[in-house]
């Protein structure tokens, strides 16, 4: 390695940190996750649950007393 190229990363690394390793001043706002559609998704998994282990049962492949 030449030093020429080890102080150019280092200033690059100096120039760029914080964006690199983020910071607490420079911080971006989460991206809040849209509640609808998330509990759109859990009433749909939990329909599609109860479905199939009615379906299973009645097959006799799930025991009800689980």
């Amino acid at each position: 390695m030449h030093p020429n190229q080890i102080a150019d990363w280092k200033q690059q690394l100096q120039e760029s940190a914080v964006d690199v390793f983020g910071g607490l001043r420079h911080a971006k706002k989460a991206v809040e996750p849209d509640l609808k559609v998330l509990h759109a998704k859990i009433g749909q998994l939990t329909l599609e649950n109860d479905f199939l282990e009615g379906a299973l049962t009645k097959a006799g492949w799930l025991s009800a007393t689980r």
